[in-house]
């Protein structure tokens, strides 16, 4: 859960950041939007990590800079570039999600709640993006962003 928890911090960053650089209100309107859908995933995971009794990621500080950053620079790509970047980003939480939803207690039903729901916001996310005019990111685009999303839960899984 610490590493979920982590994703929704570099959600609220990413959609922050993108927001703040576009200049068409209403795509800056959904993006908030999608942000503050973020932000009630990353309050249950914080509620799932009280009641699991352990903490979040002692290096969300370092994530969230990390993902504004990044944020800033697709927004500044302009916004078919930074919606494709918000479609890909969407699709792989979706795919962790799914192998979250594996490995999970089959007697944690708390967990696999919030996991499930969290899923669907992500993929409707995804498709949000994609009708609003996502570009299709490069593959090596897409390779370099699974290897940081795997860096990122291997880390964050342990500290």
């Amino acid at each position: 859960m610490r590493v979920n928890h982590v994703g929704e911090v570099c959600a609220q960053a990413l959609y922050t950041a993108q927001a703040a650089t576009t200049r068409d209100p209403a795509l800056r309107r959904q993006l908030l939007e999608a942000a503050n859908e973020e932000t009630d995933h990353l309050a249950w995971t914080r509620q799932r990590l009280d009641a699991l009794d352990t903490h979040a990621s002692w290096l969300n500080p370092f994530w969230y800079a990390g993902a504004f950053t990044l944020g800033l620079v697709a927004g500044r790509l302009g916004d078919p570039w930074s919606l494709g970047f918000v479609a890909e980003t969407e699709r792989q939480v979706e795919a962790h999600l799914d192998g979250h939803l594996d490995r999970l207690p089959p007697g944690d039903a708390a967990s696999r709640a919030v996991v499930l729901q969290m899923k669907e916001d992500e993929a409707r996310h995804a498709q949000w993006a994609t009708d609003a005019g996502a570009a299709e990111l490069p593959a090596p685009a897409k390779a370099l962003m699974r290897l940081a999303a795997r860096v990122m839960t291997t880390v964050a899984h342990r500290i």
